[in-house]
């Protein structure tokens, strides 16, 4: 599973005007799924590539939404 910056994905979703249901179904997955993605940060590399498709995403914005970096 990859990190993810929820906060910004939950934005980007809201400003898209695409809802939950829609993404839902475009990624074959409950809403509950995608309710988790948003809090927990986690998803897999599949979700990543449709998340981009469907929210017509640009690379930078793909990046700093899905390939965040652990610092210690």
């Amino acid at each position: 599973m990859i990190m993810t910056n929820g906060k910004m994905l939950d934005e980007k979703i809201k400003n898209s005007g695409i809802t939950i249901t829609f993404i839902a179904e475009k990624l074959g997955c409950s809403r509950n799924r995608i309710y988790s993605i948003l809090a927990n940060g986690e998803c897999s590399a599949s979700e990543i590539v449709a998340f981009t498709r469907i929210l017509h995403l640009t690379k930078a914005e793909r990046d700093a939404i899905f390939l965040l970096e652990k610092v210690n």
